[in-house]
């Protein structure tokens, strides 16, 4: 029997828990936005009025609407304001053993029943779930980046995901006024298992001399109507993450085609890693962003 979900923690106050509590929140959802640093959970919640700010003005959303969804998003550093929670939402960095260390935290404080959700993007939910004391109801919920604006989240199950929590997060999905499509636990599932590669391969073109950053993005933007070349995607999504899911892949699937490109991993360990730190395949200190090959 399908769970009602009305409460919802989020943990990790960066790019994908503001977007995340974003969205819950304008569903009717009320909701906890956590991280252990008080200074992002400030900052986060002052993001989310400007993001809802800009909606608004476009009118994607009324005056009214926001009022009520920036009332139902409450903030903390304690772990211990989500015991009440039906549904929480992990959205920490993605690293198997940060992950870990925020479950071993908040999973004695949580109910019984509540469902724990990781926004993981490529690691292995039935691993993930091994590790806390609620393997059944434990899943993959991977929202799309950003999430206000992106229609689809992968539900991902793992081995011993009861069926009764995969309905309830397909109904929350659905109430989300989102898209689910069902994965299977393999791998970077299906958006990043096509996307990624993608974004790999056009790294190793650049690599190899046979387009500069502004040909290869300029070519798929034009050649394949692509809306976003693919090394711009790879700075909005951020370069770190980028190479841990080529990393996933290359690791559980043994295939070479998965090998992350030598320049992305020069690119993340000179802390070149996108829009986030103002410089990655280009720099985005002055207006315009400019190429950085």
């Amino acid at each position: 029997m399908a769970i009602t979900i009305s409460k919802i923690g989020v943990v990790g106050a960066g790019q994908m828990g503001i977007g995340i509590a974003h969205v819950c929140a304008l569903s009717g959802a009320e909701v906890l936005l956590i991280d252990i640093a008080e200074d992002r959970v400030s900052d986060a919640l002052a993001l989310i009025e400007r993001n809802m700010s800009r909606q608004s003005g476009r009118g994607l959303i009324s005056a009214e609407d926001m009022a009520a969804a920036l009332a139902r998003v409450k903030s903390g550093t304690d772990f211990g304001l989500m015991k009440d929670c039906d549904l929480v939402i992990e959205a920490v960095t993605e690293d198997e053993e940060v992950k870990n260390a925020v479950y071993q935290s908040i999973c004695p404080i949580l109910k019984e029943d509540a469902i724990l959700a990781t926004n993981t993007s490529s690691i292995s939910i039935t691993r993930l779930a091994a590790d806390t004391d609620r393997p059944g109801r434990f899943i993959g919920m991977h929202f799309m980046n950003p999430a206000p604006m992106m229609e689809l989240i992968e539900i991902i199950s793992g081995i011993a995901t009861e069926p009764d929590v995969f309905e309830s997060v397909r109904e929350f999905t659905v109430s989300l006024g989102k898209t689910p499509v069902s994965s299977e636990d393999f791998p970077a599932f299906i958006v990043n298992r096509i996307l990624l590669p993608m974004i790999n391969e056009a790294v190793y073109t650049l690599y190899e001399g046979v387009g500069s950053v502004d040909a290869i993005d300029t070519a798929m933007k034009l050649g394949a109507h692509h809306p976003m070349g693919p090394l711009e995607l790879a700075d909005f999504i951020g370069l770190d993450t980028c190479l841990a899911v080529m990393q996933v892949l290359h690791d559980g699937l043994a295939d070479t085609k998965y090998r992350p490109c030598p320049l992305m991993v020069k690119y993340v360990e000179a802390g070149w890693l996108g829009r986030k730190t103002g410089r990655g395949f280009y720099d985005y200190s002055s207006e315009v962003p400019v190429p950085t090959r």
